[in-house]
């Protein structure tokens, strides 16, 4: 799927996605497919459910977005001496 899609089958709400597809132009993330996990009235929840996601499948590409948002833009961050505990 597209963010063009998912916008328009949950309107107004979080969601929690995979990228399935994705590149980097610059320091920004550019998703090019999408797969929608869940969707979530409040970004509280969506965020802890992203958490939990997150740690049982660190590997995966997972992000929370409002669909109000006409585009995706999420900017690349490096961390540097973060280590796993």
């Amino acid at each position: 799927m597209e963010w063009k899609d998912i916008r328009q089958h949950c309107p107004e709400q979080w969601v929690l996605f995979e990228a399935l597809e994705a590149h980097t132009e610059g320091n920004m993330r550019i998703v090019d497919s999408l797969a929608l996990i869940n969707t979530f009235a409040d970004s509280v929840t969506a965020l802890q459910a992203y958490k939990q996601l997150h740690r049982a499948s660190p590997l995966h590409e997972l992000y929370v977005a409002h669909t109000s948002r006409t585009d995706l833009e999420i900017t690349e961050r490096v961390l540097v001496g973060i280590r796993a505990a």
